[in-house]
């Protein structure tokens, strides 16, 4: 009987599920991929991809099994039973964050995380990370950028330039060096 009421429970699902939808479940299991969800007798899976913006190497570092969690049903694959299920939500991501709060021209403390030959990369926001151009380290000619920061450092820089479509930032110290010799002259 139990069996009987759980696929007229599942078959009412599938009637009435569309792309888009919003769910509370459960987290069932965990696995390398993804987490399973329970939305009440028929389950779907959160991609690993889907559970952060910032990049993770488990789903446990987002859910645990037990968890109750908002989903939205991305895609359905109706012939095979399966629902691709979506749980991170556009305002936390960081490129819309970047959009909303730091237009270029605004200064911001940046954590140099990694160097190059041409520069070095630090991170404004978790999951975005911008690139001091070795032109924009300081205001003298510098042979490499090792020879003024380290990773670690915290620096303050100007975002002088974004390219949303190629998930780029460009920084500078440079140009905050100027301002400052500007305005010492002015007085």
């Amino acid at each position: 009987m139990l069996r009987e009421q759980r696929k007229a429970a599942q078959a009412k699902f599938w009637e009435s599920v569309e792309e888009g939808q919003e769910f509370t479940g459960t987290v069932k299991s965990l696995t390398n991929f993804g987490a399973f969800v329970d939305l009440g007798g028929v389950d779907g899976m959160i991609h690993i991809s889907e559970l952060s913006w910032n990049r993770i190497k488990h789903p446990s570092e987002v859910v645990s099994v037990g968890d109750t969690v908002q989903v939205y049903v991305k895609s359905l694959d109706r012939e095979n039973g399966k629902i691709s299920l979506g749980y991170k939500k556009k305002e936390d991501n960081p490129w819309e964050i970047l959009k909303n709060e730091y237009p270029v021209g605004t200064v911001c403390d940046a954590t140099v995380v990694g160097m190059t030959t041409f520069g070095a990369f630090a991170k404004i926001l978790p999951g975005i990370d911008g690139l001091i151009h070795i032109s924009q380290i300081a205001d003298r000619r510098i042979e490499k950028p090792q020879d003024v920061l380290k990773v670690g450092d915290v620096v303050k820089v100007k975002i002088t330039d974004i390219d949303f479509d190629k998930k780029r930032v460009s920084l500078s110290i440079r140009a905050l060096l100027e301002d400052q010799g500007e305005d010492a002259s002015e007085e």
